[in-house]
């Protein structure tokens, strides 16, 4: 399988791209494209599909093919990928019923592959993704390889769209399924932000709805023990501090933590609401950003992912939270480098708003502050 990336900052640049990508004999089939709310997707969606390319995308908050992340432009990586190997899905759950939906799009894949395996995006800040990923894992079993990473806005976190082929919803999702007896996909999820502070008990909330924290309501809870100042009412800035300075992490009993960072406030009376479930009763920890050594550790994760299970990849695809970028800054570059240094293969990236990936241990989870890196190769 061959592929080739390809970035502009509007669709006549893209459009060039394309056709500069084209000279050689390569005819692209499919196109994972990260594109800014900014741009105008439809007119790359058309350019795409005017050469019967088939489109997994979505928005994001920043994107990159290379060591340079960008904002405000389009990433897209181009495969060849053999049309009877994969096949992309999409749907919408304007009633909140995640997990149905992610189930009926795996029965249909089923069909499709004996084994197959997902690359996800799903959008609205409101969205339950680890829902989503119990969707498959109902269905295809406990063993399924899902990963992505949440659509973003450019941190308007207002109205975040996936899209296809002439679809696009701002409460749904995408999915490109691949048929895993013939395309091999392994992937790897690296966080690195510290717990602070004690155990804290969720006394209320719903499903990724947190509404208070040892009888407090979470985000009182939060600025008070996060010594924010200055916070005014409905102010669309102080989700995007939570989420980056001082986001919750969900403790279990075995495993990792996971990331909970507030992405949604509802100001009626201050409950926040995360892109993964936080249990009623389950015992959280305020954190803050990681040590700029967690970089290494991301790149260090990625080679220990290529000694042990994927030696060679045609093309690479990376889900990083955009609270990284906010936190680590211009160093981020060194990050990405580093990741597309390990295979030197073609690669495209977002900045998300929530990963999605198997943890340390092998569950299936929905991540925050966290790099997801996903390898593609053809068998």
């Amino acid at each position: 399988m061959r592929a080739k990336s390809i970035k502009g900052k509007s669709s006549e640049e893209i459009q060039s791209a394309l056709q500069q990508s084209m000279t050689d004999g390569f005819k692209p089939t499919l196109a994972i494209a990260f594109i800014s709310v900014k741009q105008d997707r439809k007119a790359i969606c058309k350019l795409l599909d005017e050469k019967s390319i088939a489109i997994f995308g979505a928005t994001t908050n920043g994107e990159f093919i290379d060591e340079n992340h960008s904002k405000n432009s389009a990433a897209i990586l181009l495969l060849d990928m053999n049309p009877d190997h994969f096949r992309v899905l999409f749907a919408e759950y304007p009633e909140k019923n995640y997990r149905e939906v992610a189930a009926g799009i795996a029965k249909t894949t089923k069909q499709l592959f004996a084994n197959p395996a997902f690359l996800l995006s799903g959008s609205h800040m409101e969205t339950d993704a680890e829902q989503l990923l119990f969707g498959f894992e109902e269905v295809v079993g406990k063993q399924v390889n899902v990963f992505g990473g949440m659509a973003g806005d450019d941190y308007a976190f207002k109205q975040q769209y996936v899209f296809t082929n002439n679809k696009e919803s701002n409460r749904g999702m995408v999915v490109l399924a691949v048929d895993e007896d013939k395309i091999m996909i392994r992937g790897k999820a690296t966080c690195g932000w510290k717990a602070v502070g004690t155990e804290r008990i969720v006394t209320k909330s719903e499903g990724n709805h947190v509404y208070t924290v040892d009888n407090i309501p979470v985000l009182d809870l939060t600025i008070k023990y996060g010594g924010l100042e200055n916070i005014k009412e409905k102010d669309p800035e102080v989700a995007m501090e939570i989420a980056v300075n001082f986001p919750l992490q969900l403790q279990r009993e075995f495993g990792d933590p996971v990331m909970r960072p507030g992405l949604l406030v509802d100001w009626n009376d201050h409950s926040f609401y995360c892109s993964g479930s936080v249990p009623q009763g389950s015992k959280v920890r305020f954190s803050i950003p990681p040590d700029f050594d967690v970089m290494e550790k991301v790149i260090t994760g990625v080679q220990a992912l290529k000694a042990a299970e994927m030696p060679e990849a045609d093309a690479v695809v990376v889900f990083s939270c955009a609270g990284r970028i906010l936190a680590l800054g211009p160093l981020m570059n060194q990050e990405i480098e580093g990741i597309k240094n390990v295979w030197n293969a073609p690669m495209a990236g977002m900045f998300s708003n929530a990963e999605l990936a198997r943890a340390t241990g092998g569950n299936l989870e929905m991540h925050n502050c966290t790099t997801c890196c996903v390898a593609l190769k053809e068998k």
